[in-house]
């Protein structure tokens, strides 16, 4: 594993545990404080954007086919069998609702997004970091 994909991984670790410490225990809470939501917002962002970086890491590391486009780095890692159908839907939502956020192309919805931070974005990059570091071992 080169040095790039070691530091891509950190750094994904730290802006997970950091979410964690800031983000509500309950939706109420989440919804009435707009400096919580701003800054779980930009972590989630932060998260996404690390995530795709690490998926072209890893596709020039193993010397794959160059995605066109940042979403298709996903489908490609699917293809190659490194990842399955599941991950890859669920990393391409992730990312979708990262451009959402960073290019304000609608208002962000509260309960997605609480949903999104409270448990889906640790269970679906931690299951994302386990295959990258499997793979890295073989």
């Amino acid at each position: 594993m080169n040095k790039r994909v070691k530091d891509k991984i950190q750094d994904i670790k730290t802006y997970l545990e950091q979410l964690s410490k800031i983000k509500p225990n309950t939706f109420e809470e989440y919804e009435k404080d707009f400096k919580t939501k701003a800054a779980c917002e930009r972590y989630f962002e932060k998260i996404a954007e690390a995530v795709i970086d690490l998926a072209l890491l890893i596709i020039k590391e193993k010397d794959l086919q160059t995605p066109e486009e940042e979403n298709e780095a996903f489908e490609i890692l699917e293809k190659e069998n490194i990842m399955n159908s599941n991950l890859t839907k669920k990393l391409k939502g992730m990312k979708g609702m990262r451009n959402i956020i960073a290019h304000q192309y609608s208002d962000v919805n509260d309960e997605l997004m609480y949903a999104a931070i409270s448990k889906e974005i640790e269970d679906d990059v931690k299951a994302f970091l386990e295959i990258i570091k499997k793979l890295n071992k073989k």
